[in-house]
């Protein structure tokens, strides 16, 4: 390498060279840090000097030269390029270090109080030097944007001679990074999963539909624009997939198909036929009934709401029908039964990792579906009265409720706050180093219990069923259990009244057993069996039967579920009576005493309570 011509030393850099060599911690070492500094003055005369070599000039000199040119451009906060910064052998992470001791152990703390461990924090600190030192600035002095681009030329200048994914010993401590960073208030709130790691790229792109039909792209992102008013960023997001996908299809297959206006019924009959030979998700053979009815569900929503709208670019007719969507199953939930409920809870009990058995006490014991566990907050659990509640936020139906909270689960929660950091950005319940949970997370969690007892697959869903079907089975109300699960209709919750009927086939089956034993006499005759041999649930089941005839035509109300408009009139504010109705009265509660109808027979109470009021 060729000397450049001696030039004067700045002040800056003779402080810099003077506190460089007073930190040395022996004589010889002062020495050779002397020595370090006289040669660097000679190779670049100064910083700028170096700053304007290349990189591989500032490579070739030796490590002394190169340790001094680091310590100085630190000191004096020199912006370094990033191509140096990743190519260079510098120990940046010890020079950041021994120029801001204390923000280092600040930040080690940090990482280890989000979960970190003290190898993975002493990684991180390494690639947060170089951020550093690209930016040319101290840890605690970067801004939200300086930590972004430096962050980003770093990353930009590593992968540059990199053809593939990036390495996992530079995508792991920045993924890490950037929840410590968040939480410090000097980076923007960190994605769940790795950007590289989630969707495959596009089999089609809007700028490609544009290109073909910009007809029909314009149509189909105006409609996209307006389904942001009113439907969830999930919600647009399976819509502009469907679109985009349906767009690409005609490109490849119906060239001549420029608008929306120029499809035709065969059109949409060989989309379809196309998605029957699509490959599956995960390894199946072909895509699941699910997503073809709601390929096909998206757009006769798109083409009907055009319509209604008036877009300039209209369907001339009716282009998708019921029939193109398949009929779904309708399959009781799966759920766990008591022995194999009991031997899950037991295992997850003793699982090590605490938010493991946190997750799952919460699912099991309050019935919310994992997108609402993942959205919980710090302030959920709130005191109403004597009793603890915990307030799920609004999920999949736009509604939240109060979910009674169990004192042991709550004893859970609160210790699970108590060790949480109180500096953390972020106020959701579930953080893991920091970062918001992914949904596969919760997934794992639950399957280590199921695999440590035994019972194979368990999917995070099946413990709401489980605790629904363990009510239903234990005498809980329709109208109760789903207020429990935040059910908008009572529709969504009568599937488990069809899982209720385990209890009347358990006593039926003890019946039948009984029946057995009478025809095993030697001299049978009829069989007569008493009465209660039918069971509370068999007898109840028969008199519903004979009662749920009407008019015009039956009522399929389950026993176990109050009629709430059986009682209509009683419960207008309208309503009156008179004691010459007492004895009618009376015969209702009591009616309603006799079938368990709680509810009912309070109303008919508070009317005779009112009705004695009245002539005291």
């Amino acid at each position: 390498m060729t000397a450049v011509a001696p030039t004067s030393t700045s002040p800056a850099l003779e402080e810099v060279t003077a506190s460089y060599i007073a930190a040395a911690s022996s004589s010889a070492s002062a020495k050779g840090r002397r020595l370090a500094a006289q040669r660097f003055g000679r190779l670049f005369g100064d910083l700028d000097g170096w700053n304007h070599a290349s990189v591989e000039q500032r490579r070739q000199v030796r490590t002394e030269v190169m340790s001094f040119a680091a310590h100085a451009a630190i000191a004096s906060s020199l912006p370094v390029i990033p191509d140096f910064v990743s190519q260079s052998c510098c120990h940046w992470g010890i020079y950041i270090a021994d120029a801001y001791p204390e923000q280092r152990d600040r930040f080690t703390t940090q990482a280890l109080e989000l979960g970190f461990t003290t190898a993975q924090s002493r990684r991180m600190w390494s690639h947060l030097a170089r951020i550093c030192v690209i930016a040319g600035t101290s840890p605690d002095a970067l801004t939200t944007q300086t930590y972004q681009q430096a962050r980003t030329s770093y990353f930009d200048a590593v992968m540059a001679s990199r053809a593939s994914a990036p390495p996992r010993w530079l995508s792991t401590p920045l993924f890490g990074l950037d929840a410590v960073m968040f939480h410090r208030g000097q980076a923007p709130q960190p994605a769940v999963r790795r950007p590289w790691a989630t969707r495959s790229a596009a089999e089609v792109d809007w700028e490609q539909i544009t290109t073909h039909v910009p007809v029909m792209a314009a149509t189909m992102r105006r409609y996209l624009q307006q389904c942001h008013a009113s439907l969830r960023p999930s919600s647009v997001t399976l819509f502009e997939t469907t679109l985009r996908q349906f767009a690409g299809y005609l490109i490849a297959h119906h060239p001549e198909v420029n608008r929306i206006a120029d499809l035709q019924r065969c059109h949409i009959e060989d989309y379809r036929s196309w998605l029957d030979q699509r490959p599956g998700y995960r390894g199946q053979t072909g895509l699941s009934k699910t997503t073809l009815g709601m390929r096909m569900g998206h757009l006769h929503t798109f083409f009907t709401r055009i319509t209604e709208w008036s877009y300039p670019d209209l369907p001339t007719g009716a282009l998708v029908f019921r029939e193109d969507r398949p009929r779904l199953d309708k399959p009781l939930p799966k759920f766990l039964d008591d022995a194999r409920a009991a031997a899950f809870m037991t295992a997850a009990a003793q699982l090590p990792d605490e938010l493991d058995r946190l997750m799952i006490q919460i699912l099991a014991h309050t019935g919310m579906r994992r997108g609402e566990l993942l959205g919980l907050r710090i302030n959920a659990v709130v005191q109403i009265g004597t009793g603890y509640w915990l307030r799920t936020p609004v999920g999949k139906l736009h509604t939240d409720r109060y979910i009674p909270l169990d004192p042991a689960l709550k004893t859970l929660i609160d210790a699970w706050i108590a060790h949480r950091p109180s500096w953390q950005a972020s106020d959701l319940l579930l953080l893991e180093r920091g970062r918001p949970i992914p949904p596969t997370r919760v997934d794992k969690a639950v399957q280590k219990a199921a695999t440590a007892a035994g019972i194979g697959h368990v999917h995070p869903h099946q413990l709401r069923h489980t605790l629904a079907t363990q009510a239903i089975n234990r005498g809980m109300s329709l109208e109760a259990i789903a207020a429990l699960l935040g059910h908008a209709d009572l529709s969504m919750t009568m599937v488990y009244a069809r899982i209720g009927d385990r209890t009347v086939a358990d006593q039926y089956f003890q019946v039948t057993s009984k029946i057995e034993a009478l025809y095993q006499d030697a001299e049978p005759a009829i069989p007569v069996l008493p009465a209660e041999a039918a069971g509370p649930a068999m007898t109840a089941l028969h008199a519903e039967v004979n009662k749920r005839l009407l008019g015009n035509g039956y009522c399929r109300r389950p026993v176990e579920l109050d009629c709430r408009y059986e009682t209509i009139c009683e419960t207008c504010p309208m309503f009156f009576t008179t004691q010459q109705h007492r004895p009618t009265l009376i015969a209702q509660r009591d009616d309603a005493c006799a079938k368990g109808q709680t509810r009912r027979a309070e109303i008919y109470t508070n009317l005779l309570e009112g009705l004695d009021q009245a002539t005291a």
